[in-house]
C-alpha cells in the first residue's frame, strides 16, 4: 500500500499546526533526546494567545522556549518526570514542577486514565514504507500517552536513529493527526562526564562482583561509566544487559567483545534498554541493529521481569545514605537534584534474580561550599531529603572504602556496616551519632 497521499493529506507547517493546542490543553512532549526543539520553539510563538497549558516531559536535556518565554507560568506549566541538568535548574527558579514516579509504572497512569494529553508532540524518524514512524532513542512512556491523547502530532527528523524493539518501537501514520516536517537538526549530544580517582576506585571494587553471564544496568553518571570502561577492558565473557538507560559504555563493552548476551534467560542475545543518551557513536550503533531492543518501561523496568534474568547487576549512585540504610538519590535536602528513575525497580528486580546484586553506589565524601570534609553516609538524611530507596530494600552499598550487604541485618549491623564504608577520619563522629540513636552495642567493631 502507499501511504504517500496520507502523507501529504497530513502535512501542515509547524505554525498550523500549533494551533490545535487550546488554553487548558495537557500537552505531552516527547522523551529525553527525542524531545523536539523545533514543536517547542514553535508553541512558545503562540504564548500571549494561551493560558494555563501544561507541559509533561520526561528528562528534557534543553530548557524549553516555552518556559523561558513565560517566566510567571501564566501561560506555560511545566512539568518533568525524571530532572535533567535543564530542569533542574528551572526548577530551582520554581519553572518546573516534578511528577514523582516509579518509573516502571508510568505507562499505568494513562492505561487507568490517571491522565491523559489533549496533544502530543513527538520526534520520530521518517516514515517507511510501511507507514510506520520509528520513535527513536526514548520509548518508556511514549507509546502509552500517544495512545491516550486526543491529537498527536509528529516532527520528521532525518537523524533519528532506527531502534529495533522489542515492542511498540513505532507509531503508524494511521495513529498520527499532523505531520511537521523539522529543521532536521542533529542528535543532542551528552558531553562526556569526568570520571575521578575516586569514582575509579568504587568502579573497581564492583568489577570484582561481577561473573562472567551477569546482566548489567547501569545508571547515569561518571561512576556507572568508569565501571563500564573497566568491563570493556577486563576479561568478562558472555555479559548481557537489561537496562533502562543506554549509553556510549555499552557500545565500548560490546565492541571489546564483553557482551554476547548468551547466557540470558529473558532476550537471549539482546541488549535491553527503554532509553539511550550518548553521542553520535551510541546513536549510529543502535541504527537499525538488531542486537539491540527498545521496549517500553513497563516491561524494562518491570521488577519482576528484571528478576527473570540471572545475575542482573544494577549499578547506580545516590546523593546520601543514612545508618539506617535509606538512600536519597534525587535531592538535597529540600533541593531537587533527580527523579526516582529506575533506581527503586532495579535494586528489587536485582533481589529477585538469581545471583543479582543491587549496588548502590556513592562516593563517601563532599567537600561543601566552605571548603568543610562532609560525610555522604550520614546519622540521619539531610532534612527534607526524599527517600529513594527504603532501608528494607537496599541490598548492597559500595564507597571506595568497601562494600556491605545490607539484608537480614539489624540496625546496629547496618550501622557498623556503613560506617565501615565511611571515611575514616569521620567515622568517630558516626558512632557517636549512632549511640543516641541507640543503634549501636558494645561487640561493634570498626575495621
Amino acid at each position: 500500500m502507499d501511504y504517500s497521499m496520507e502523507y501529504k493529506r497530513k502535512l501542515l507547517p509547524v505554525e498550523e499546526a500549533m494551533k490545535v493546542i487550546k488554553s487548558g490543553d495537557l500537552v505531552q512532549y516527547g522523551e529525553f533526546v527525542m524531545n523536539s526543539s523545533y514543536l517547542d520553539a514553535a508553541l512558545a510563538q503562540r504564548v500571549d494567545e494561551l493560558e494555563n497549558v501544561n507541559i509533561r516531559t520526561t528528562t528534557c536535556p534543553f530548557p524549553p522556549k516555552t518556559v523561558l518565554a513565560d517566566p510567571e507560568r501564566k501561560h506555560f506549566i511545566y512539568n518533568d518526570y525524571h530532572m535533567s541538568a535543564a530542569s533542574r535548574k528551572l526548577h530551582d527558579k520554581d519553572l518546573c514542577n516534578y511528577v514523582p514516579l516509579t518509573y516502571h509504572e508510568g505507562p499505568s497512569f494513562y492505561e487507568r486514565d490517571y491522565v491523559a494529553a489533549d496533544v502530543a508532540l513527538i520526534k520520530v524518524a521518517p516514515m517507511d514504507k510501511h507507514g510506520f514512524f520509528n520513535l527513536g532513542t526514548s520509548l518508556s512512556l511514549t507509546p502509552l500517552f500517544c495512545d491516550t491523547a486526543r491529537t498527536v502530532i509528529v516532527e520528521v527528523n532525518e537523524n533519528v536513529p532506527i531502534c529495533l524493539g522489542g515492542c511498540r518501537e513505532s507509531i503508524h501514520i494511521s495513529e498520527v493527526d499532523y505531520i511537521v516536517e523539522g529543521d532536521n537538526q542533529p542528535m543532542i549530544q551528552l558531553p562526556e562526564l569526568p570520571i575521578s580517582d575516586t569514582d575509579k576506585k568504587i568502579a573497581a571494587i564492583v568489577l570484582e562482583e561481577i561473573e562472567d553471564g551477569a546482566c548489567l544496568q547501569l545508571g547515569i553518571g561518571a561512576m556507572p561509566n568508569a565501571v563500564g570502561a573497566m568491563i570493556a577492558q577486563s576479561d568478562l565473557k558472555d555479559l548481557g544487559v537489561h537496562t533502562e538507560m543506554l549509553v556510549d559504555s555499552f557500545v565500548d563493552m560490546y565492541e571489546a567483545g564483553r557482551i554476547t548476551g548468551r547466557r540470558k534467560q529473558l532476550d537471549k542475545c539482546k541488549m535491553v534498554y527503554t532509553f539511550a543518551m550518548g553521542t553520535n557513536k551510541l546513536y549510529n550503533f543502535l541504527d537499525g541493529n538488531p542486537a539491540c531492543a527498545i521496549y517500553p518501561v513497563d516491561y524494562t523496568n518491570d521488577p519482576f521481569i528484571i528478576g527473570r534474568n540471572d545475575k542482573v547487576f544494577g549499578i547506580n549512585n545516590a546523593i546520601e545514605i543514612d545508618l539506617y540504610g535509606q538512600v536519597a538519590s534525587e535531592s538535597s535536602g529540600t533541593r531537587h537534584i533527580s527523579g526516582t528513575g529506575g533506581q527503586l525497580d532495579f535494586i528489587i528486580g536485582s533481589y529477585y534474580s538469581k545471583g543479582g546484586k543491587g549496588l548502590i553506589c556513592l562516593t563517601s565524601t563532599f567537600t561543601d561550599k566552605e571548603g568543610n570534609l562532609q560525610s555522604r553516609i550520614r546519622p540521619t538524611l539531610t532534612p527534607g531529603a526524599v527517600v529513594t530507596v527504603p532501608r528494607s530494600i537496599n541490598f548492597y552499598v559500595v564507597t571506595e572504602y568497601g562494600i556491605a550487604m545490607l539484608k537480614a541485618k539489624s540496625t546496629w549491623q547496618r550501622a557498623e556496616a556503613l560506617i565501615n564504608l565511611a571515611h575514616p577520619d569521620l567515622r568517630d563522629e558516626l558512632i557517636k551519632e549512632a549511640e543516641k540513636m541507640r543503634i549501636w552495642v558494645r561487640s561493634n567493631k570498626i575495621v
